[in-house]
């Protein structure tokens, strides 16, 4: 059974930084994008980032120049450095992958959330 656990969500003022961390555990086959997105309080879920099995990433216009999305295909790992936060970015972040597992076919897979919280 594959799981997604994230950390690295926490309480900041705006201005600063955070540094969230998705890891991947299971029997995986391959992995193909793996990413980031956020909801906030009364909104819909959007995306942040993604980033390609080859390492090609895709931001959201709100976070872009602020934000970056990396990976460690060796450690089944997606990771999103936030800089420059502001409180329009508190929302619940959730790690998204599309993998394959062993013996199965490419499933999208969701983590439980981290709750990112910036005061001004």
């Amino acid at each position: 059974q594959v799981q997604l656990v994230e950390s690295g969500g926490g309480l900041v003022q705006a201005g600063e930084s955070l540094r969230l961390s998705c890891a991947a555990s299971g029997n995986i086959f391959r992995f193909n994008v793996m990413g980031w997105y956020r909801q906030a309080p009364g909104k819909q879920r959007e995306l942040v980032a993604h980033i390609s099995s080859g390492g090609s990433a895709n931001y959201a216009d709100s976070v872009k120049g602020r934000f970056t999305v990396s990976r460690d295909n060796a450690k089944n790992a997606v990771y999103l450095q936030m800089n420059s936060l502001k409180p329009e970015d508190t929302a619940v972040y959730y790690c998204n992958a599309v993998i394959q597992p062993l013996r199965d076919i490419m499933n999208t897979y969701w983590g439980q959330g981290t709750q990112v919280t910036v005061f001004s």
